[in-house]
């Protein structure tokens, strides 16, 4: 079967079920596992995000979801010579992935020949789901099984720490202006030991200010700037620098604030998002967690 992917968490999928060399096309997004950045990119951005800072992209996103253009760009040569047979696609956000009107056009494109999957994941349960949706779609269901099997355990090994207390936690998906992180990150939040007090879970991501995170109170805060890393994360922090009501914050003071790596982990709804849910727990609780291993670099107290 020939396989286009609109989205990186279906590409980690696929590839997790042995399945990547199916994969004749992805977007300039998929990155993991390193072999699919050498796929055909079939869809890409209307503007370069790399050299841009967070209000920015704000901006430029706002720009053109007013006036209706363009956030990606299908090349509809490239994905005419991956004549795929299927393609994988999200309903969940038109700004994090290739949305209703992309796939509408690469369908278009292929002249409504190929199939589509679109999944819609609001927590941790339907990521788990998604995976059975891929693996069932392209005939791997036993190694989906296995592979969900796998992962609840790790999800069930978070919710069985010993722990003694349950901070409160903001997690900031944007810092520049402020959003919280909805849909799946609230659940995570719950299952590492916090409190998650300012969006709940299954519900958008959505805009904030300092004073409702003040009022709320955090004990930990943890910035996941959708699809950043920790280092371009940690250029952000200069932003929250400048800012006085920033600086009162309780986490801020006993310097509880933690940079991860988003993109990897949090964005991105795919079997890695479990090592997210185990950073959370490493950072939450970091005694009742020591026997839980991360990625080197995948999270930094700030």
């Amino acid at each position: 079967m020939r396989i286009v992917s609109f989205l990186p968490s279906a590409t980690e999928t696929l590839y997790e079920l042995g399945l990547g060399s199916h994969i004749v096309g992805v977007t300039h997004e998929c990155k993991h596992p390193p072999a699919a950045r050498k796929k055909p990119q079939v869809i890409h951005p209307s503007f370069d995000p790399s050299k841009m800072t967070g209000k920015e992209i704000d901006n430029k996103i706002s720009e053109l979801v007013r006036s209706g253009g363009d956030i990606y760009i299908v090349d509809e040569k490239a994905l005419k010579e991956a004549d795929p047979e299927l393609i994988v696609a999200q309903g969940l956000c038109e700004v994090c992935s290739p949305f209703t009107k992309e796939i509408a056009r690469a369908v278009n494109v292929l002249g409504g020949k190929p199939d589509v999957l679109v999944l819609d994941p609001h927590n941790l349960d339907d990521v788990l789901v998604n995976i059975m949706d891929v693996a069932k779609k392209v005939g791997k269901t036993r190694e989906g099984q296995r592979l969900v099997s796998s992962l609840q355990k790790r999800i069930d090994a978070v919710r069985a720490l010993k722990i003694n207390d349950t901070p409160k936690v903001v997690c900031m998906e944007w810092v520049d202006p402020p959003f919280t992180a909805g849909h799946w990150v609230p659940q995570m939040v719950e299952y590492a030991g916090g409190i998650n007090g300012l969006s709940s879970m299954g519900e958008q991501s959505r805009r904030m200010d300092f004073e409702e995170i003040a009022k709320f109170d955090p004990d930990i805060i943890v910035l996941m700037p959708c699809g950043f890393g920790v280092k371009k994360t940690l250029e952000e922090i200069k932003v929250l620098e400048r800012n006085q009501d920033w600086k009162s914050l309780r986490a801020v003071k006993q310097q509880r604030v933690y940079a991860v790596d988003s993109g990897a982990y949090f964005s991105k709804p795919s079997p890695r998002t479990v090592v997210g849910l185990e950073i959370l727990a490493k950072i939450i609780h970091p005694e009742a967690s020591k026997k839980i291993m991360v990625p080197k670099g995948s999270y930094k107290k700030i």
